[in-house]
């Protein structure tokens, strides 16, 4: 591992010369400086996050708050953290994955010492008890969904809302009059998760304009809960020709399961969905779907988090509007 040593030796200066050509403290002149960082470039040095937290008060550290809480689909999850450390590096910064359901309990730790700059916090509830100290704190922070009120907050996500509604007005516009939502695990409408509740308003919205028979069912994301589901739904909603699903694990076996109770996936039963737009295209009939852009999100998040550090105004709200990829799960409904 390269050390300051190495480098104030290959630029021909004393190691606390390097120091201050990083951290800004003492004047320099500029062949001087010149002389240190071709020998950082050249060595591939870089400097320990701990020094550089001395010697700037910035550690260069960012935190990603994501509780692995029941109901979560973590390879989701992962698609946001991944977007996010990527982009950091970019702007020279690492991440700190915060995974315990800590609360307010865990953010304060991490907050009340140098260990990171700014923080991302995802799983957003409607009442998140977390939003009273982020709006106190010195540090900023972005988050990844949107409480009932974002006032004062910065906050980015997908529009549920909208995504819901996407759904049903196609459903809509191939003709089908009875329809159902199949969601997320029941917990995480009782946290009010707020995705998920937001997909529930944009779906019951849309039902009710386009005068749609419409259900909402919560379900576990294990293959005999879709089996359970899908006989329920057929037995309570025997009209039924229009299914919507928003819980990414469930995807497959629903519609193994409706086929095995003899609906043909378009013919008798069209089936979009809110999800990651690969998984979407892997099926064995490829699902018509709102894409959960997570890539997007996460590269947009740590920008908006940049900007804010840099000192610049930044909005309170970015709402990226849903893209439907038409696949082969949807058609008009047949009339008898």
């Amino acid at each position: 591992m390269v050390k300051i040593t190495d480098v104030a030796r290959r630029a021909g200066v004393s190691p606390s010369t390097v120091s201050y050509a990083l951290s800004g403290k003492r004047p320099i002149s500029e062949e001087t400086r010149r002389r240190v960082e071709e020998a950082i470039r050249e060595l591939g040095y870089r400097p320990h996050a701990g020094a550089r937290a001395l010697a700037s008060s910035k550690s260069n550290v960012l935190a990603l708050v994501v509780p692995l809480r029941a109901g979560i689909h973590v390879p989701t999850v992962m698609q946001f953290a991944v977007s996010v450390v990527t982009t950091a590096r970019r702007y020279d910064h690492d991440v700190l994955l915060l995974t315990q359901e800590e609360g307010e309990e865990g953010l304060s730790r991490v907050t009340d010492t140098a260990l990171v700059d700014a923080l991302i916090v995802m799983d957003v509830q409607l009442h998140d008890p977390r939003i009273p100290l982020l709006r106190s704190l010195d540090r900023s922070s972005v988050m990844i969904g949107f409480p009932a009120s974002a006032e004062g907050l910065t906050c980015i996500d997908l529009d549920f809302k909208a995504a819901g509604e996407a759904c049903v007005e196609h459903l809509a516009r191939l003709g089908h009059r009875t329809v159902a939502l199949v969601g997320s695990p029941p917990e995480v409408y009782v946290r009010q998760t707020a995705f998920a509740q937001r997909v529930v308003q944009g779906f019951t919205a849309a039902a009710d304009r386009n005068g749609l028979a419409s259900t909402v069912h919560p379900c576990e994301a294990a293959p005999d809960a879709a089996r359970e589901v899908a006989e329920r739904l057929l037995r309570e909603q025997p009209a039924l020709t229009g299914v919507v699903v928003h819980n990414e694990p469930l995807l497959e076996p629903l519609i193994d399961a409706f086929e095995q109770l003899g609906l043909r996936v378009p013919a008798d039963l069209s089936v979009t969905a809110i999800c990651p737009a690969e998984l979407a295209e892997s099926q064995r009939v490829p699902v018509t779907s709102v894409a959960v852009p997570s890539a997007e999100v996460g590269t947009r998040a740590v920008e908006l988090l940049m900007r804010k550090l840099g000192g610049a105004a930044v909005p309170e709200a970015t709402l990226l509007a849903p893209r439907m990829t038409e696949r082969g799960s949807t058609a008009r409904r047949a009339v008898a």
